[in-house]
């Protein structure tokens, strides 16, 4: 019977390190959302309902990616990225900790608030760049598009599950514990990371001669089209699309007047959604592709559109599954481009650059954000952040095809044709072989 479940050798999930990794990512990540749900309710409730307070927790919380986002991306080629991960979660941990034990004393404050969110984001902004990157360590470069797609669903089965919990959670027991629940469930990431073997080939072990620098990165991504396009496109989406976590308690409180419960199932809503498209990306079974990626987009922002304009609780909640799916469509698919076409020496630093833009544009659009609700209304907010995703995929996708087309021409007459064929059927083209291959 065990043959019968005996998945295929090209399936990330046959790899036991890539099992351990997403097991205790899976757990960590569970605790994470509960706590930013249970972050922004208390903000709310500290500050009588300011949609400007949360903006600004959450521009605090995503700050440090802005200004240390490269810095993540130069550490994570430099050193091993498990040993900065052990680090960094640590770190994290040590930040639920403290704002629990301030939450269940009575000891919290709107500046102890925003100073946390500040610290998290801070050791959020290192590790991202090495988790990511490390995926492609644990798993050949046949299964990288399977392993992204895998890390991106079990990120989006903990939205779907965290923050309902945590509106169950703060209903019946208050804000506190709910972050002492999230210091706990660091220790089943930490606990998969010192389980890695790493004696087998899945961790490959390269020594980085000589100095990394960030500016290496920004060429490489300068050159490559199949980089520049994903970069730009996220910069815009990251930054006025996809603000959910502030939108979505805005929208509860203030539009449909909900209470932590309802506020947690629009977020489940939402998470399930993007765990639907998750696993199809996952199971997707084909490389990722420039028109895929803009067709998401493109859909995306029409969704979100449509999403502002719901007139009931009930149906913004529908909506906003379709809506949840077709973002981590964009994210996903933005993501496998990347790691798919990046150098392998440079792919934690370009890695660093796709999350500068994914998240360091949160700090304007955050407040933005806040500051539209407060003046024009919450619903305007996702209309907005519709349109310039929509608008930004059409002409991005524009430039990129007439970019292609100069490339073909200056190639000669039979690059030129090869060329048109993969961009006709809005396939990338091959990226060249660069060192030994990745195994």
């Amino acid at each position: 019977m065990s043959a019968v479940f005996r998945l295929p050798a090209t399936h990330a999930l046959a790899v036991p390190n890539f099992r351990r990794y997403l097991l205790g990512q899976l757990v960590s990540n569970v605790g994470t959302w509960m706590q930013r749900a249970a972050q922004d309710l208390l903000v709310l409730h500290t500050t009588g309902d300011s949609g400007s307070a949360v903006g600004i927790v959450t521009a605090l919380q995503f700050l440090p990616q802005t200004l240390l986002g490269l810095t993540g991306g130069v550490l994570a080629d430099r050193y091993p990225k498990r040993r900065t991960l052990l680090l960094t979660q640590t770190a994290m941990a040590a930040q639920s900790l403290l704002l629990g034990l301030l939450t269940v004393t009575g000891a919290v404050n709107l500046p102890s608030l925003y100073a946390l969110a500040f610290a998290l984001g801070t050791a959020t902004a290192v590790d991202g760049p090495a988790r990511n990157a490390y995926i492609c360590e644990l798993v050949s470069h046949e299964q990288t598009a399977g392993a992204v797609g895998l890390n991106a669903a079990q990120f989006n089965m903990a939205r779907a599950i965290g923050p309902a919990l945590a509106g169950l959670a703060v209903a019946t027991f208050g804000t506190g514990p709910v972050f002492l629940l999230n210091t706990a469930s660091y220790l089943a990431v930490l606990y998969g990371l010192i389980g890695i073997r790493t004696d087998t080939p899945d961790v490959p072990v390269r020594a980085r001669p000589g100095r990394t620098r960030g500016r290496e990165a920004l060429r490489h991504i300068s050159a490559t089209p199949e980089l520049l396009l994903p970069i730009r496109l996220i910069a815009f989406v990251g930054t006025f699309g996809l603000n959910f976590q502030v939108t979505v308690s805005l929208v509860s409180i203030t539009v449909f007047h909900t209470g932590a419960a309802a506020f947690g199932y629009l977020s489940a809503a939402y998470a399930l959604g993007s765990l639907f498209g998750a696993i199809h990306c996952a199971n997707h079974g084909k490389p990722p592709t420039v028109r895929r990626l803009t067709f998401a987009t493109m859909g995306f922002g029409a969704l979100e559109v449509a999403q502002g304009l719901m007139p009931g609780y009930g149906s913004f909640l529908v909506l906003l599954f379709v809506t949840g799916c077709a973002a981590v469509t964009v994210t996903t698919t933005a993501n496998a481009l990347i790691q798919v076409h990046a150098d392998p020496p440079l792919r934690g630093r370009v890695l660093s650059v796709y999350f500068l833009v994914l998240l360091g544009g949160t700090p304007v659009g955050a407040p933005l954000v806040g500051v539209v609700s407060d003046a024009l209304g919450a619903r305007f907010t996702l209309v907005m952040g519709g349109v310039v995703s929509l608008v930004a995929a059409f002409a991005l996708s524009v430039g990129y095809a007439s970019r292609t087309r100069r490339r073909a021409r200056g190639a000669g007459p039979r690059a030129a044709a090869e060329t048109g064929v993969a961009a006709s059927e809005g396939g990338p083209l091959p990226p060249p072989v660069r060192g030994r291959p990745h195994t």
